[in-house]
């Protein structure tokens, strides 16, 4: 990807687990190989003898952790910068910028604090702006009225290029609570580029209240593009993990090797706080590629302590929603031009396939056409049906004897029998080439008009919704889903794999108590421990 650099695997962090399990290694080592003569002897001692970051290294430490910062781009030109330009805008230096919660930045305004999370470059050929520059925050206002500028910086140029913003888009409905003055909403600003710079991306951009300000903030204008400029089919965008206090780790990993299966090319996982175990099995799939990790705060006043943000959340649900909004745009606009469709998902979803369709691609390779028949100019979006697969409705019929039991996918083949209504809970593939802002269910904005979504017919695929009770607004529906229930063994079209796989990545992690090679055939056989 443009703009990406990656940290030498020489200093990619030892995890705080692995520093422990090091130091256990240590203390075992000494108690059976030692003499005393040896603990006097320094090469003796495991410690990290690495030798210290030269600036390059630690500038592309800093930017694999912060990718919004352009530290790279000021490293490289802070001399040339620093010189007096005849403008009055200078070129902020990344040591006066105002970081909020690690990867938030800040423009406080005469009227409202700007909290900023990301920059894109977005030349979609249905966007009527042209060029422009999309930058993703949250803002203490309803209805901004405060008149802002972006001052574009150009490599090569000693100044910026000053344009007026051109509006802010509210990526909420106001219906939806929390409509009030003072609480951080969420926002996608667009700035558009100059003409006489159309054709080349900017290397960063500052928001001002007054043009010749000096910045407070200065995000790295994001442009992610394939190096061979073709396209892969579907990403899969979960939004901030919360997860302290719940090991799913055996849950997720059957969940990552089914989505794999029917055709994920990557999972974006945004990170909240999680159990050291599923930090593992991240770590895990991060390694294989087939996961990305982004670490994420909330910005502003909100907690991000440990516990307290997850109470936090938990009572606060209009402001989880709300936060919730910045992670999915993020994954949208950071693949815009990388990926045919992006799907948001939570971990007890699946867009499952019908049928004889085994992947996702075959799936909509019969959806797209059968949809263009209906809209012929096409749809921003395709939405599958919710169905609950509640976890009561298996208790009652007894575990299959052939299935790990903490397989809960896999376990639990009983739904009900009606789905949620049309487009209640539904979840989509998004077009990324034609949608603005999403949201956790459908898109709120689209480029060329109101956002059209298809509703895939429920013969070809649904949403695979594992819960133990419906959503609090469905609490009067729910008795209705659990007395009327059929079986669905959809999901075992994938058993045997399945099986294979996530009993190879649980033995490869150690989470059995005696680790077993008989991933192959024999899982039946495989001491299960630690059933959830």
């Amino acid at each position: 990807m443009h703009g990406t650099n990656i940290v030498p695997q020489e200093y990619v962090s030892v995890p705080l687990s692995g520093r422990i399990l090091l130091q256990k290694d240590v203390l075992r080592y000494a108690e059976t190989t030692s003499t005393t003569t040896d603990r006097f002897d320094p090469s003796e001692i495991l410690i990290d003898n690495r030798t210290a970051m030269d600036d390059d290294q630690l500038v592309r430490d800093v930017e694999s952790r912060i990718p919004s910062l352009p530290i790279a781009y000021w490293s490289k030109n802070k001399n040339f910068l620093q010189q007096k330009s005849s403008t009055c805008a200078k070129y902020p230096s990344i040591f006066e910028l105002e970081f909020n919660n690690i990867y938030w930045q800040t423009m406080r305004t005469s009227n409202g604090t700007f909290q900023l999370f990301g920059a894109y470059y977005d030349i979609r050929k249905n966007s009527l702006l042209g060029p422009t520059v999309r930058i993703l925050g949250m803002i203490d206002r309803i209805e901004p009225k405060v008149k802002t500028y972006c001052q574009f910086w150009f490599d090569g140029q000693k100044e910026p290029f000053i344009v007026k913003t051109y509006e802010y888009k509210y990526i909420w409905y106001n219906k939806w609570g929390n409509y009030k003055q003072g609480i951080y909403q969420p926002y996608l600003i667009a700035c558009q580029i100059p003409k006489p710079f159309h054709g080349v991306v900017p290397s960063s951009v500052s928001m001002v209240e007054k043009e010749c300000d000096t910045a407070t903030n200065n995000l790295r204008v994001i442009y992610n593009r394939p190096p061979d400029d073709q396209k892969k089919g579907f990403a899969v965008c979960v939004k901030g993990l919360d997860f302290l206090y719940d090991d799913l780790s055996v849950r997720l990993i059957e969940w990552i090797e089914l989505l794999n299966m029917l055709g994920a090319d990557k999972i974006f996982f945004y990170n909240l706080q999680v159990h050291p175990n599923i930090s593992k099995v991240l770590n895990h799939y991060e390694q294989e590629g087939k996961v990305r990790v982004i670490p994420l705060t909330l910005p502003g006043g909100q907690p991000n302590v440990p516990g307290f943000q997850h109470l936090y959340l938990t009572k606060k649900t209009n402001h989880k929603r709300q936060n919730e909004v910045i992670p999915y745009n993020d994954c949208l606009y950071k693949n815009l031009y990388l990926y045919d469709y992006i799907a948001l998902l939570d971990i007890d979803e699946v867009i499952m396939p019908k049928g004889n369709f085994v992947l996702w691609s075959e799936l909509m390779a019969k959806v797209v056409p059968d949809s263009l028949k209906v809209r012929p100019e096409g749809y921003h979006s395709f939405n599958f049906r919710n169905v609950y697969f509640l976890d009561d409705q298996q208790h009652e019929h007894g575990w299959h004897k052939d299935i790990p039991k903490y397989m809960h996918m896999l376990q639990h083949v009983y739904r009900a029998k009606n789905y949620t209504k049309p487009n209640q809970y539904v979840k989509c593939f998004h077009n990324p080439e034609k949608v603005l802002t999403l949201h956790n269910h459908f898109p709120l904005a689209c480029l060329g008009g109101v956002c059209k979504s298809y509703p895939v017919d429920t013969k070809d695929a649904h949403l695979q919704h594992y819960r133990a009770d419906c959503v609090n607004t469905l609490k009067k529906s729910c008795e209705e889903f659990r007395e009327n229930s059929e079986e669905d063994k959809t999901i075992w079209k994938y058993k045997d794999e399945l099986i294979r796989r996530t009993i190879k990545a649980l033995d490869t992690l150690g989470f059995f108590r005696r680790s077993s090679t008989m991933y192959g055939s024999g899982y039946g056989s495989t001491t299960h421990s630690s059933e959830r």
